[in-house]
């Protein structure tokens, strides 16, 4: 019965906490879990639900409408938004697929198994109550009766001993010896009773083993439908880290606006920021280097950046005054810029 509580008691955790983690915030400002309450004791689906990521992306197609999507703030706002969108039905797709597969066995067990469970012993512990009940009206019964027939074989004392007592405890001996039997009656039928409850009860718990077999499957198929999940958002992210980079860089527009502006003079005295940036006029520090996994391929858009194949390991570092979003890459003898989102530091 432990092991039975013990998985009761665990399954119940596990279940509530994979609500958490699929539904963060279970009570909102629409009243989701009301609704959703209110169609699962109707028997009927519940409509789909826009997640909160697709209502992101949502408001940022919507911004670059009223910004302009020609901009360069309105494009990438239009871009992070369509990706927002894909990710809010990547995720809504793995709720639906968790809460078929996971979700509902478990909450089964709960509703289902387990309360039949909980009904079957609780009628145990009443029948065994009545089985105590039983043997001690079967002791008592005996303890008098014996009292009884030891009373009656003394047989009377005309001198001492009213003949009339002697009358009565003989048949008292036989109305005990009758209660006797009564009683050992009912106690074989409480006792089959409780024995056939207690196979009922045992083959329920044996059950146990069946249930962590399902549970086992079904966790299986959560953690597939996760991975899917966790890897389809990658791609999509590293999607849209591709189309953000063939963007215009706008922030090399305001650097190149406020160079133009009076009293900026000072600030093109870096070779960095300058448009002309010769790179063979750039030397690695000393300290600072590391080396870098390119992501996919890259084309150089002047002779100032650095070509890159997909999965090729170069040399990067960063220079004073330089674009955070920029680094400076090495290999071989080649040396030029190369954009911090095609690439994974090693070290």
């Amino acid at each position: 019965m432990s092991r039975a509580d013990c998985t009761k008691h665990w399954t119940e955790k596990i279940y509530k906490q994979t609500e958490y983690l699929l539904q963060p915030n279970p009570i909102d400002h629409t009243g989701a879990r009301i609704e959703e309450f209110l169609y699962e004791k109707l028997d009927m689906k519940a409509p789909s639900r826009v997640t909160n990521a697709e209502l992101l992306g949502q408001y940022m197609e919507d911004a670059a409408k009223e910004f302009g999507p020609a901009t360069p703030y309105g494009s990438t706002l239009m871009q992070v938004g369509d990706c927002e969108r894909r990710l809010g039905a990547v995720e809504r797709e793995f709720i639906h697929t968790s809460a078929i597969s996971f979700l509902t066995p478990l909450r089964n067990f709960l509703e289902g198994d387990w309360r039949t469970i909980s009904r079957e012993r609780r009628l145990l512990e009443n029948l065994r109550l009545d089985l105590d009940a039983c043997k001690a009206r079967v002791k008592k019964a005996k303890a008098v009766e014996a009292k009884a027939a030891c009373d009656a074989a003394v047989g009377p004392d005309f001198q001492e001993t009213r003949p009339r007592n002697y009358v009565l405890s003989a048949s008292a001996s036989a109305l005990w010896t009758e209660e006797v039997e009564k009683a050992e009656q009912d106690l074989r039928l409480a006792q089959t009773e409780f024995d056939r409850q207690a196979e009922v009860t045992r083959l329920l718990l044996e059950g146990i083993s069946s249930t962590h077999v399902n549970h086992l499957r079904c966790l299986h198929e959560f953690v597939e439908a996760q991975a899917a999940y966790y890897k389809q958002g990658h791609l999509h992210m590293l999607e849209l880290q591709k189309e953000l980079g063939r963007l215009p860089n706008a922030f090399a527009l305001n650097s190149s606006h406020s160079a133009a502006t009076p009293g900026a003079s000072e600030a093109i005295d870096s070779p960095v920021e300058t448009e002309t940036l010769k790179i063979e006029e750039v030397q690695a520090p000393a300290t600072g280097t590391r080396k870098a996994k390119v992501l996919y391929d890259y084309d150089a858009a002047d002779s100032s950046e650095l070509s890159l194949l997909a999965d090729e390991l170069i040399t990067v570092y960063t220079v004073p005054g330089m674009d955070s979003d920029w680094l400076i890459g090495e290999k071989g003898n080649q040396k030029g810029k190369v954009p911090v989102t095609y690439l994974e530091l090693l070290s």
